[in-house]
């Protein structure tokens, strides 16, 4: 085979290789936190959370959470508080969908936190899948 053969049979695998490469990439399933029906939009995230200590040690949490897919079959229906080792000191239900205000905030009253706890997590909560998505942590204010 002359070298004009071998550069030209080069090329052509070359040219082929690069096709197949600009076609997969095409066929991606888009960016891992879009909100698609992938993974990503499968929970609500948590966006921001404020926390304020009450006169009786308690504290009120402040939480927005964004749930693009939102609607009657399927919302965000609450959210948990985690301690530092994953432990659950408080809960929040909602009890309907809040699809015309995305991102929502809501309000947590009465949340007990031990004085050994100085940084807390909170979780969002989907009405179909359950718990997961961004989370957000925010220190105890004592």
């Amino acid at each position: 085979m002359s070298s004009a053969d071998r550069r030209a049979q080069t090329s052509a695998w070359l040219s082929g290789t690069l096709l197949v490469l600009v076609l997969l990439a095409g066929c991606g399933g888009g960016s891992p936190t879009g909100s698609g029906d992938g993974d990503a939009a499968r929970f609500p995230d948590v966006t921001g959370v404020e926390m304020t200590r009450a006169d009786d040690r308690t504290y009120t949490l402040e939480v927005t959470i964004s749930s693009p897919y939102d609607s009657p079959e399927r919302y965000a229906d609450g959210w948990r508080v985690l301690g530092e080792h994953g432990e659950v000191l408080g809960e929040m239900t909602l009890a309907h969908d809040h699809a015309d205000e995305q991102p929502f905030t809501r309000t947590q009253t009465g949340v007990a936190i031990p004085e050994e706890v100085t940084r807390v997590e909170v979780e969002g909560r989907d009405s179909v899948n359950g718990y997961g998505g961004a989370t957000d942590r925010v220190d105890v204010p004592r």
